[in-house]
């Protein structure tokens, strides 16, 4: 009998966590297991936001993936995936044509845009380690080039952050503890700089508890970070962004630095499936399969699930997304032996946002609400329990934060 085929997209969160289950819950000669992924390391995507501030060197953030695999029972193919058929069971990449019995889709995020003009020619995303690395070393240049111009452009020192999400926020976090440290090595006074976040929802951080909301932006301005909420970003342009900022007013920000961190997208590859899908995200079935396809899994960014309970989407974050993987092997070992799959019901460990690396904002154990260094402690305890999931105790010595207290 043949043996089945498991074709995984992206070593990301989901797919690799698919991986490093199957590779634990089945024999050598049970399945042919192939991951395949554009880099041959995976990064800590919820990492991203100190590299591309400074406060983390971009190595760190990154391990190979073949330290977390078994090679004798998992195959990994350095490629980009260029098409994928999901009626004929083939997936095109650079490195060449692969088939496949079950297929696992989780091929990340992709910044969002939303049409605004010139953002994608303009404005820095925290897309990926090498965007993350680009963000850090623009913004050094700004203030390295300014300490040596004759006649000062000021406007070099300031750094918009669109966004006052998760990812806007965090980063925002991380600046205000780089900034001072980026005005000692290049001598610029520190009243020079401002960091502005800009977001058009009229809030920061939807979906947090108002109180936590209040602890972050009051310590976020504390250290000098400037917030104008309700103002959409409109056009972005190689010295700035033009934002709305009533009716029929707008205001030109002059900024040397301009970083996007307002919404993602699942990969644009989806929308050229024939699987129904919006914003290249897939509204899963409850046991992670695409609707109309039994042999196939969306795990991730790509996945869209409703959280029935709430009335609202579940959010795709890496701790759903590593659960999702655990799920997904299992139902993929069941369907290979004839049985049936099993719904997936997330495991919710609450939700902790950083505001550098020594505070922070959270929502855990049902509802406690935690701020300040012990909210920083929990946060470094979920990065490295993630670290644990996929390379257990080893990967935490080497990758693990351990600067807690």
């Amino acid at each position: 009998m043949k043996r089945p085929t498991v074709l995984v997209l992206g070593g990301g969160y989901g797919g690799l966590s698919t991986v490093v289950n199957l590779q634990k819950k089945i024999g050598t000669d049970d399945m042919d297991i192939v991951l395949v992924n554009k880099n041959d390391y995976h990064y800590e995507s919820t990492w991203l936001h100190e590299a591309a501030a400074g406060t983390l060197k971009p190595e760190d953030v990154r391990y190979d993936i073949k330290r977390v695999i078994n090679e004798n029972k998992v195959k990994f193919v350095k490629a980009t995936v260029e098409s994928i058929d999901v009626d004929n069971k083939k997936v095109g990449t650079d490195a060449g044509e692969l088939t496949y019995d079950y297929l696992v889709i989780g091929l990340g995020f992709e910044g969002e845009t939303f049409g605004i003009e010139g953002l994608d020619k303009y404005a820095l995303s925290i897309a990926d380690v090498n965007a993350a690395r680009q963000i850090r070393e623009h913004i050094e240049y700004q203030f390295a080039t300014w300490s040596l111009e004759q006649e000062k452009d000021d406007s070099r020192l300031t750094i918009v952050v669109g966004g006052a999400g998760f990812t806007g926020i965090e980063f925002l976090g991380e600046l205000g503890n780089r900034v001072p440290e980026l005005c000692e090595e290049f001598d610029v006074p520190r009243e020079k700089v401002r960091v502005i976040c800009v977001e058009a929802a009229p809030m920061v951080l939807p979906g947090f508890d108002p109180k936590l909301v209040d602890y972050a932006t009051s310590y976020l301005k504390s250290k000098g970070i400037e917030f104008s909420i309700g103002t959409p970003v409109v056009e972005a342009t190689p010295e700035g962004v033009k934002i709305k900022t009533g009716e029929e007013k707008f205001e030109f920000i002059k900024a040397g630095t301009v970083v996007w961190a307002a919404g993602v997208r699942g990969n644009r590859l989806i929308e050229e499936t024939s699987i129904e899908s919006k914003r290249a995200r897939v509204a899963v079935r409850e046991d992670m399969r695409a609707p109309g396809y039994d042999d196939v899994f969306i795990v991730g960014d790509c996945a869209f699930l409703m959280n029935e309970e709430a009335g609202r989407p579940y959010p795709p974050t890496a701790q759903i997304a590593m659960q999702q993987g655990v799920q997904v092997a299992e139902n993929i070992i069941s369907l290979a032996k004839g049985g049936s799959t099993k719904k997936f019901v997330p495991d919710l460990k609450g939700t902790v946002c950083s505001l550098g690396d020594d505070d922070a904002i959270g929502n855990v154990f049902d509802g406690k609400l935690v701020t300040g260094k012990k909210a920083s402690f929990l946060k470094k305890m979920i990065d490295n329990r993630a670290l644990y999931m996929i390379g257990g105790p080893s990967l935490v010595i080497k990758k693990g934060k351990f600067d807690v207290l």
